[in-house]
């Protein structure tokens, strides 16, 4: 059911000086960012580094960002907003920093908000709701309809602007029993109120935040002791009068079974873990009680019940209408049998729907319990059935870590995790263990049970399906991806992709060629196949941004726009003459200036160059091992750079100086007429309102000519991958250290993939690349041109593909 994936490692000119009292936090975001303290001390500078923030994306885990969090206590509390580009940092000294991406780089973070309440330590920390909740109905899996599967669930914000909107903020519980909440007003300031949970303050000790549907919080909290009850809270916050305003409200408690077993009364006398499933259910509650080398867990569940009627009243009449009286109780839904000492927890995050009982293998219906043994189980969320267990890290050792070993048969404290936590999907664990290693971990999709690989592929082509919807990242899907599954997963999600509406189509155009190509990088079988799915990428970028240059003669026209009535005139006339083509059209519509058109000099050349090569490629086609095979029967992207084609030949009547550079053979070479003939030639065999067609003999002919008329470009313009998630197809654990990079550095031309510029083999300037494609560009732009900049700008915050972006130091001088 598990096994590990990799584990990242300190240098060894640093080692951990944990202390089993305190903390390790760790968090993971729907970005797939993962955030974590450690508490290590350098050796030969003896400098102390407890309270620093470590930030890494699990496709690049050796690319450490380290943060000196300027806390004054250790951390005790990390939690990611739902974007899962804003980190919130807790201490034991009551302060709360909000931390940014500084240029939008996962690997360069500031500090941009704080809050503080000095000397009251944090115990529970949560951004406020924004409403948004997307449910996945488990049991329509099977379904052809999005809307089926996942369903907006109506769910109020835990504040809202005037509106409706959501007002973003934080909310956070402290050890003397302070509930304080800090707004984020629309200019930036902070809007800051405590109020006390109840009127009598207490020691908390533990405490755990949950949202209702009609915009309240729930708070869990507990003085640590067993034989105490467990209180919960209602908590409102508004504002009134420019000022923030808490109302809060106690809720039914409980007692732990455990206390009143006889036979465990005195057994646990401490409560060390306490958990809401999930933060969108405050009706359902994980308790753990232990003592100093033993656990037990037990699952509780608010429910209504009746209240019964004294005998007094129950022969009276009864008034018309009238129910009976019910009252909110807290029921123990199961519990577990003695365990070892439990030293972390980790619980699913996505908001599951479940009408149907008997799915039991879903795999995000579980929770996993780690041991002070080193070991982890799995267990069925409600049931906490024993579905999987990792036998502990200690099996997982290498050779040179024979000082670990013998610390552990001497008695010191045994390698074990003191944080955990699932990925969005519930498909991997991240870990800390209490040596200050990272470990991830990879959970199999099924809950213990052996699927057939029909049912491994549905499960998890609902999860990237899930994904594709709500825009979370699917690396830890992509973990379980077999070589020999990725041409059955990319042509079902095709399928279901081509039967959602139109409207739906159109939002989700992107995401799933981002998914496809994600999908085609881990066989080497359909890695050409990837290469098409990312030119793909960029001709739909360049499409979209070549025709919004476009204006109409007449403002408030209720005719189409220009680039509507491009693609209708280019559909419709089958000529292959260029010039005829164009007389269809109105010129006078594709005026621009001239600079504008020489700034996206470099994006018409790639379109013209990435046609050369398809049609020079033609003849091999019958090869799916080369790039260029996708686009040779898909008449929507023909149909696109056809479009492409004909904007340029007009453009160049205006300004000369922005048409693609060939190199021809020939003087007389009418290099753009020619290569739009044979794409047009190309296209009708393969046009979406005509019956597919094998291209002919004298256009195969045609095409084998091509490279002794023009020069046929190289395929330079492709991103090169140097993530981690190719290496994890093995069953053997990969060791990192942090900072040092697994990847081999290319001494070939360094290319940036959104301008289509080369940058030389050791360019000097700052570059970013996609943490999830490779795709890499400069940070700053070298472009004056309003065009060019409106053309970097939309990807300011993420790649072509949808991934985040991360720094890339200069090459140093050779």
């Amino acid at each position: 059911v598990m096994e590990l994936a990799y584990v990242c490692e300190w240098d060894k000119r640093q080692k951990s000086t944990h202390c089993p009292s305190i903390p390790l936090v760790c968090s993971w975001s729907c970005r797939n960012l993962v955030a974590f303290t450690t508490d290590l001390k350098n050796e030969e500078e003896d400098k102390d580094v407890s309270h620093m923030i470590h930030i890494i994306d699990t496709e690049h885990p050796w690319d450490v960002y380290s943060i000196s969090s300027g806390h004054s206590e250790v951390i005790s509390c990390l939690e990611w907003d739902h974007s899962g580009s804003r980190l919130l940092s807790a201490d034991g000294n009551g302060q709360i920093k909000c931390w940014a991406m500084s240029d939008h780089l996962v690997n360069s973070w500031e500090s941009v908000l704080s809050s503080s309440l000095e000397g009251d330590p944090i115990v529970a920390l949560s951004w406020l709701h924004n409403g948004v909740k997307l449910a996945l109905h488990v049991e329509m899996s099977g379904s052809t309809n999005f809307g089926e599967k996942f369903s907006r669930v109506k769910f109020s914000p835990s504040m809202t602007l005037f509106g409706g909107k959501p007002m973003e903020g934080w909310l956070a519980v402290t050890v003397s029993g302070l509930v304080t909440v800090s707004l984020m007003k629309p200019g930036g300031a902070l809007l800051t109120a405590s109020e006390s949970l109840c009127r009598l303050r207490g020691r908390v000790a533990l405490a755990d935040i949950a949202f209702t549907g009609g915009g309240n919080i729930v708070v869990a909290a507990t003085d640590g002791s067993s034989t105490s009850p467990v209180q919960f809270y209602k908590v409102v916050v508004s504002v009134v009068s420019e000022k923030c305003r808490i109302d809060t409200e106690l809720l039914p408690s409980l007692f732990l079974r455990c206390t009143t077993d006889p036979l465990r009364k005195e057994k646990y006398p401490s409560v060390t873990q306490l958990r809401f499933l999930t933060r969108e259910n405050s009706e359902q509650v994980l308790l753990c009680a232990s003592n100093h080398s033993g656990s037990i867990v037990e699952c509780w569940s608010l429910r209504k019940e009746g209240l019964p009627v004294n005998n007094i009243f129950q022969h009276r009449s009864p008034v018309v209408g009238e129910k009976q009286p019910t009252i909110l109780k807290w029921r123990i839904l199961t519990t577990t049998n003695d365990l070892e000492r439990v030293s972390a927890v980790a619980l699913p995050k996505l908001p599951i729907s479940i009408s149907n009982t008997d799915l039991k293998v879903f795999c995000c219906l579980r929770l996993a319990l780690a041991f002070h043994d080193g070991s982890i189980q799995i267990l069925h969320r409600l049931s906490l059935h024993t579905m999987g267990v990792f036998h502990g890290l200690s099996s997982n050792q290498r050779p040179g870590d024979e000082a670990v070993i013998k610390r552990q048969r001497t008695g010191g404290p045994a390698l074990h995790f003191k944080a955990l936590q699932f990925s969005w999907t519930s498909l991997a664990l991240a870990g800390v263990d209490n040596h200050g290693k990272l470990h991830m971990l990879r959970v199999s999709p099924s809950m213990g049970q052996v699927l057939d690989m029909n049912t491994t592929l549905r499960h998890l082509l609902f999860l990237l399906e899930y994904c594709m919807v709500t825009g979370y990242d699917w690396w830890d899907v992509l973990l379980h991806v077999q070589p020999t599954m990725v041409h059955n997963l990319v042509e079902k999600l095709h399928e279901e992709y081509m039967r959602q509406n139109q409207a739906l189509q159109q939002v989700l155009a992107t995401r799933i060629v981002a998914v496809k190509a994600s999908l085609c990088k881990l066989s080497t079988a359909t890695a050409a196949r990837a290469c098409d799915f990312h030119a793909k990428l960029l001709l739909m970028a360049i499409s979209s941004t070549l025709k919004s240059l476009l204006r109409p003669l007449v403002l408030n026209m209720p005719d189409k726009s220009p680039g509507d009535r491009l693609s209708e005139i280019c559909s419709k006339n089958t000529d292959t003459d260029i010039d005829k083509v164009m007389l269809n059209l109105k010129t006078e519509e594709f005026v621009l200036d001239g600079p504008p058109l020489q700034s996206l000099q470099q994006l018409i050349q790639w379109v013209a160059d990435f046609v050369l090569y398809l049609l020079a490629n033609l003849p091999n086609q019958g090869s799916m091992v080369r790039p260029g095979f996708g686009f040779m029967r898909d008449g929507a992207s023909l149909g696109l750079l056809r479009e492409m084609l004909v904007m340029i030949r007009i453009w160049g009547l205006f300004k000369s100086g922005c048409l693609p550079t060939f190199t021809a053979m020939s003087d007389n070479q009418d290099s753009l007429q020619l290569l739009f003939r044979l794409l047009t030639r190309l296209w009708l065999c393969s046009r979406d309102d005509g019956p597919a067609q094998e291209p002919d003999e004298s256009l195969i002919d045609e095409c084998c000519l091509l490279p002794s008329q023009l020069l046929v470009p190289a395929l330079d313009w492709l991103p090169i991958n140097d993530g981690i998630i190719v290496k994890l197809q093995g069953k053997h654990p990969i060791r990192l250290q942090f900072g040092k990079a697994v990847s081999l550095t290319s001494s070939s031309q360094k290319v940036d993939n959104l301008r289509c510029v080369h940058m030389g083999v050791s360019p000097t300037e700052e570059s970013k690349a996609c943490t999830r494609c490779g795709c890499v560009t400069m940070l700053r732009s070298p472009n004056k041109t309003n065009a060019m900049k409106q053309w970097e700008q939309r990807w300011i915050k993420n790649c072509l593909c949808g991934g985040l972006w991360r720094r890339i130091p200069p090459a140093p001088p050779t």
